[in-house]
């Protein structure tokens, strides 16, 4: 198992050195293809920060291997996780960036994804705190035209809404 182990790490590091995240502007949306080991939500933000996005919504498709979704539940105020491995067919992710009024980014992404387990196919979603690609990502990015969508902070869910400016 070790030596299994240790093989699909080395064939991950050879893959890598092939593909890696690439995106292209085309009009005034980005088109961002992510590939295996790429993880989403921080190419995302990589992706704004490079470009000097202030806010922008996003969506796409893809394969991945390992997700990290999130619940809130409202009566005790906090966010329940759920860590998804495997085969994951990322059905629908749509999420949208944001700045604060310290010229912080920051997310807020929802996420569908379908899998066997087993034997069954499932389904899961809910806020993606983060993904990492197995095959590939297909990302439209669109940022704000004309304007631009700050961040307020929420006490009673201790997050930040959207905040015209």
């Amino acid at each position: 198992m070790k030596i299994q182990n240790l093989f699909i790490t080395f064939a991950e590091k050879f893959y890598q050195c092939f593909y890696n995240m690439d995106y292209r502007k085309i009009g005034d949306t980005y088109y961002i293809r992510m590939d295996r080991g790429d993880e989403v939500i921080e190419n995302i933000l990589k992706i704004c920060r490079k470009e000097s996005i202030p806010s922008a919504v996003f969506s796409g498709i893809g394969g991945c291997k390992s997700a990290e979704l999130q619940v809130f539940i409202p009566e005790t105020g906090e966010f329940e996780t759920e860590l998804l491995d495997g085969m994951l067919e990322l059905v629908s992710i749509n999420g949208n960036v944001v700045r604060d009024k310290d010229d912080q980014l920051f997310h807020h992404t929802h996420a569908l994804f379908t899998f066997k387990k087993d034997g069954q196919h499932r389904i899961a979603g809910g806020h993606l705190k983060s993904t990492t690609i197995l095959y590939t990502a297909e990302i439209e990015l669109r940022p704000t035209v004309g304007g631009r969508i700050g961040r307020k902070f929420d006490p009673e869910t201790g997050t930040g809404f959207w905040e015209f400016e």
